[in-house]
């Protein structure tokens, strides 16, 4: 039983029954599959991380973004147009040198750009009046975007093909637990005998962590709001982001025109998925900020995501307390990247009962145990972590 039919959920029931030729799955969403978080997101897939573990998993994900449509039989529409992390100061400069270098240096793509190569490639961007003077960027070639409803119905219809029972309108509402295991789920719709459960609810993971009886997760649910603009002709042919002056931003142009820009989560636990309008002035000063000639855009829509933040800004895919029971969670804001390999090695892990190499410093335990993978140097506050 796989709990959250949203895109890490449904991509672990597929290689459930692909790979492991286990069709004995069913995927529980308490409304419409996609209707949570793989909706609310920018869609942005990267991955320019360097701290071991992260490293070679979002390196793994990305590989397997490039071969996805194919695998699915279904245009995900990943589009590998480029991530450019702009520098603003030398300091800038030397973090992101750091982190591109251990990039290469593991046999992925990343390339240093002087700002003549800048004002080439992105002539849009502000280079004389800026407030944070752009001082170059790094790029790494293979990122870009997908499309997350494709990816939705792409491994909804793939998964389903296999056997894999997808129920929709059908919400968790408890577990019935002997001992150390989980026999079965209530429901909105009945009762469901279950031998093995995969939780994979991104922000409601705390709740159903409760209705088990356990205790002490580490994570806080924030929201992380995103943006988009009316269409408008091609005009930028980029993923851009800068993280300056304590402000995280992004930007690319998706297919239908709109410009899709995020930033910073609101920085109070919440569970609304209604943002505060303060983020949405702070973000769009941001775009403006570097991107003056947006000015005249329309703003179209918003919409706030539901983000487990852990402690350390990196996530758990490990085994939980009771004997039946394995957690995926704290995707903190990089759960829409990391689905392909979340769902293949979160499949391994429930039919094999035991995490894969690549998998094992994503544990529960790891706080207690010292071993933090702190991505961005920024201790255990989960707000911080971008």
């Amino acid at each position: 039983m796989i709990v959250g039919g949203g895109l890490h959920g449904l991509a672990t029931a597929y290689y459930l029954a692909k790979t492991h030729e286990n069709s004995d799955v069913a995927v529980l969403e308490r409304n419409w599959i996609g209707g949570g978080n793989a909706g609310r997101n920018t869609t942005i897939v990267r991955s320019d991380y360097h701290l071991p573990g992260n490293r070679e998993f979002f390196e793994h994900s990305l590989e397997l973004w490039e071969n996805l449509s194919h695998e699915l039989n279904y245009n995900v529409m990943f589009s590998q147009r480029g991530y450019v992390s702009l520098v603003h100061s030398p300091s800038s400069e030397d973090e992101r040198a750091r982190a591109f270098n251990i990039m290469r240096m593991t046999g992925s793509d990343g390339e240093y750009w002087p700002l003549q190569r800048v004002r080439k490639e992105i002539p849009l961007l502000d280079f004389e009046r800026a407030r944070f003077p752009i001082h170059g960027a790094f790029c790494q070639p293979r990122a870009g975007t997908a499309r997350h409803d494709a990816v939705v119905w792409g491994y909804a219809r793939a998964a389903s093909a296999l056997g894999v029972d997808i129920i929709q309108n059908c919400e968790a509402l408890g577990f019935e637990r002997d001992g150390c295991s989980v026999d079965a789920v209530m429901t909105s719709r009945g009762r469901i005998g279950l031998n093995k459960l995969g939780l994979s609810v991104a922000g409601s993971t705390s709740r159903l962590w409760e209705m088990l009886g356990l205790h002490d997760l580490p994570l806080e649910s924030h929201l992380l709001q995103a943006f988009v603009t009316e269409p408008v002709k091609p005009i930028l042919n980029h993923v851009i982001a800068f993280i300056v002056g304590g402000q995280d931003f992004y930007i690319n142009q998706s297919d239908k025109g709109g410009l899709v820009f995020g930033g910073d989560l609101d920085g109070y636990k919440s569970y609304r998925q209604r943002g505060k309008p303060g983020v949405a002035a702070d973000t769009a000063a941001s775009a403006l900020s570097i991107l003056p000639s947006f000015a005249r855009a329309q703003m179209l829509r918003g919409w706030a995501g539901l983000c487990d933040m852990t402690m350390d800004g990196s996530p758990f895919i490990c085994d939980t307390p009771l004997d039946n029971v394995y957690l995926n969670a704290g995707w903190n804001y990089g759960g829409f990247k990391a689905t392909p390999a979340a769902g293949t090695f979160f499949a391994d892990l429930i039919q094999n009962r035991r995490p894969s190499d690549v998998i094992s410093r994503f544990r529960l335990d790891r706080f207690a145990r010292g071993h933090c993978i702190d991505e961005h140097g920024l201790g255990p506050i989960p707000k911080a972590h971008g």
